[in-house]
């Protein structure tokens, strides 16, 4: 999947206040947030349960868990 495609889908997961903060970024940190995303969300089983239910609210959680982690680190 090109880079683009995922950086899109992983900034519209975020909340406004938190795409902000993202896009405010380098790209490539972006970009780096965005693999993180996708890896958060094949990674983690208990967002594989959420996922079935709802796959908006899986992708939701996986990237506020990925903004909060590197912006607190």
């Amino acid at each position: 999947m090109p880079a683009d495609d995922e950086l899109a889908r992983f900034l519209a997961a975020l909340s406004p206040a938190d795409r902000e903060k993202v896009q405010a970024q380098p790209r490539e940190r972006q970009e780096q947030l965005a693999a993180a995303w996708e890896a958060e969300l094949s990674e983690d089983t208990d967002l594989d349960t959420l996922s079935e239910l709802s796959p908006a609210a899986a992708a939701d959680e996986a990237a506020e868990r990925v903004v909060r982690e590197f912006f607190e680190s």
